[in-house]
């Protein structure tokens, strides 16, 4: 599996990613995650939609709860052609409970726990923690990746104007 060393930071420390790292113009790795109600979902699935892949260290951290918050937030605006899906390492079970008490409905979230198929496929693992980098793809309704933002400092937020300009560029 391909690495790529000091690709990102926490806190200044260095982190490592695992995985294949996808281009701007490619078309999009298939993966599968599990859905809330351990329900496997594949990318595929969301074909004939824009798809902005929202990707996080885990919900119950400050900054991935602002991150699903405001594209929650964001999705309810963007209409029916556009989907958001965050994915995390967190359990399907604890990504449910954040979604009912964050009132978080407008944005699908994803378990890749078990088998980290989108972090591999996407290279977005963190080695040292078993986690998702801080990351927005935007994938158009043809499959192919649009967008990419890794976020070099995982405790930073993504530039989120960036993301919804590339978004409706493609609505």
């Amino acid at each position: 599996m391909k690495e790529r060393k000091n690709a990102i930071m926490m806190k200044s420390a260095p982190l490592t990613l695992v995985g294949n790292e996808v281009g701007v113009g490619e078309p999009a790795p298939d993966f599968e995650v599990l859905d809330n109600d351990l329900s496997p979902v594949k990318l595929s699935a969301f074909r004939g939609k824009v798809c902005i892949i929202s990707s996080v260290p885990s919900l119950d951290t400050p900054v991935c709860d602002t991150q699903t918050r405001r594209f929650n937030e964001e999705a309810g605006h963007l209409g029916d052609d556009v989907v958001v899906l965050t994915i995390s390492m967190d359990l399907p079970f604890a990504q449910k409970r954040w979604c009912g008490a964050a009132g978080v409905k407008n944005v699908q979230t994803l378990s890749d726990h078990r088998a980290a198929s989108f972090a591999t496929a996407f290279g977005v693992l963190i080695r040292e923690l078993r986690l998702l980098a801080r990351a927005v793809f935007i994938v158009d309704k043809d499959g192919i990746v649009r967008y990419i933002q890794i976020v070099n400092e995982l405790t930073d937020e993504p530039d989120y104007e960036s993301a919804l300009k590339a978004v409706k560029e493609l609505v």
